[in-house]
């Protein structure tokens, strides 16, 4: 009885909320009761920097909301596939986009990052911005990779074409502008280059130089703290900052010269360091094996055996041979090192990991959470809007603590006690039944024992 009573505070206690499935005859939404979203990215923002920076403006941000130590990304970590698992809940072996350079081996295409808006590449995916508008509301976007690309028919509702140049205060007026003038707005997004491109130029161990650029990320929530309040948005608008990856430091001395291990003929290299795809020309056994004696800091997987945890096998785009540099290490075929930061390496460690913060009416006050993964935003986001979620590789339950609407309590503590409550009365139980015991031995007369015969035998000779 003691112990199903207990089960029964602990079940009251973490109640797990069921995700949203909306039904093929639920309505569209008409925007009045839709809170807006806006969706912030800094490229590059590695989880660490702040506990190693002072950000005053982004933990005046946080403080108030809610934050998350570490974003559990998707590999690989480079900035267009992770910006696309945010936007749809998917593995980059889902959702199609999967490095900064691709190939298909049907169509003969070719993907890089500064040819990226044919649609073909996209379509094996529904981004949230389409999602919205086939809800009957409306999207924004400034620079956020996909915005501007026709998915399934649409762009985002509104968008600016990529210009590196474009200022970050400029992009969010823009944003706010649209937010402000057109009530069926309901999800914006921005996107903003650093600290990504100062850590690959300096690495992030250049402390003088991170700091330098990390101050002005900070500025730059700053502004965008004070634009929201000045145009009468702050508090009435949910804000999610985020990143797509972290950065480690390269070095000359930690190279991996594919030159040096197989013959350039025999190969045509499609992505290059740290995650490098080879399509061989010739026999692949032999090719993999010279391979795979290259260097000790570099795995090679034939495209079967890539392991499950990094969910990157399952897509016509992944290439027969994938290299993986250990943390730190560059592949490169000869030549010197191409820069001094870099990212795309193992989802599993820490380095690759971005932050994520959040704010507005939807959210806790000062709730901080360890990690995430970056794939259970987009369901998070689907919730916040009130629009269905299409198959995702995210999970509600994960992040559904954030939220004030949402009863939770720290299921770890509650475990916590409930056992230590369990080992108390068990402790005492045993105590109470072993005076019991005493009691009834000492009322009990005293008989002498009988001794056998034998018993006054020696037992030594």
């Amino acid at each position: 009885m003691l112990l199903q009573a207990l089960l029964c505070v602990l079940a009251a206690c973490y109640e797990p909320a069921a995700t949203l499935n909306a039904s093929s005859d639920e309505q569209k939404g008409d925007g009045k009761d839709v809170t807006p979203l806006l969706l912030v990215s800094f490229d590059g923002f590695r989880a660490d920097y702040l506990e190693k920076y002072p950000l005053p403006n982004l933990q005046k941000f946080f403080s108030d909301g809610v934050l998350i130590d570490h974003l559990s990304n998707v590999f690989t970590t480079k900035t267009f596939p992770n910006h696309y698992s945010f936007a749809t809940g998917l593995y980059a072996e889902s959702h199609g986009i999967l490095a900064s350079r691709m190939y298909d081996s049907e169509t003969k295409k070719f993907f890089t990052v500064h040819n990226s808006n044919d649609s073909f590449w996209w379509n094996e995916a529904t981004p949230i911005w389409v999602s919205v508008q086939n809800w009957n509301y409306k999207s924004a976007a400034a620079m956020w990779p996909g915005t501007d690309v026709m998915i399934q028919n649409r762009t985002a509702t509104h968008f600016l074409k990529y210009d590196s140049k474009v200022r970050f205060n400029v992009r969010l007026e823009n944003i706010t502008k649209w937010l402000t003038e057109d009530n069926l707005v309901k999800f914006a997004a921005l996107y903003w280059e650093e600290p990504d491109n100062t850590g690959h130029k300096y690495g992030p161990e250049n402390t003088t130089m991170m700091a330098k650029v990390l101050k002005e990320v900070d500025d730059h929530v700053g502004f965008l703290m004070d634009h929201l309040n000045q145009t009468g948005l702050w508090g009435k608008i949910n804000v999610i900052i985020t990143s797509d990856h972290g950065m480690v430091q390269c070095s000359e001395d930690r190279l991996i010269k594919l030159d040096d291990c197989v013959d350039r003929k025999s190969y045509i290299l499609v992505d290059t360091t740290p995650v490098a795809a080879i399509i061989p020309l010739n026999d692949s056994a032999e090719l993999y094996k010279n391979l795979s004696n290259c260097n000790v800091h570099m795995k090679a997987y034939m495209k079967a055996a890539i392991p499950d945890r990094l969910h990157y096998r399952n897509n016509k785009r992944i290439q027969p041979i994938i290299l993986i540099a250990d943390e730190g290490w560059t592949i490169v075929q000869q030549g010197n090192l191409p820069r001094l930061g870099d990212h795309g390496y193992d989802n599993s460690l820490p380095s690759m990991h971005p932050f994520l913060a959040a704010q507005g009416p939807a959210f806790r006050k000062g709730y901080r959470m360890n990690t995430i993964n970056s794939v259970d935003l987009y369901p998070l986001m689907c919730n916040l809007l009130g629009i269905p979620e299409v198959p995702n590789n995210g999970s509600f339950t994960n992040v559904r603590c954030m939220l004030l609407k949402e009863k939770c309590s720290d299921l770890a503590a509650v475990i916590g006690i409930v056992i230590g409550a369990l080992i108390v009365l068990t402790t005492i139980t045993f105590l109470f039944r072993l005076l019991k015991n005493r009691e009834r031995s000492l009322s009990q007369p005293f008989a002498r024992l009988e001794l056998e015969d034998d018993d006054d035998e020696p037992l030594l000779e």
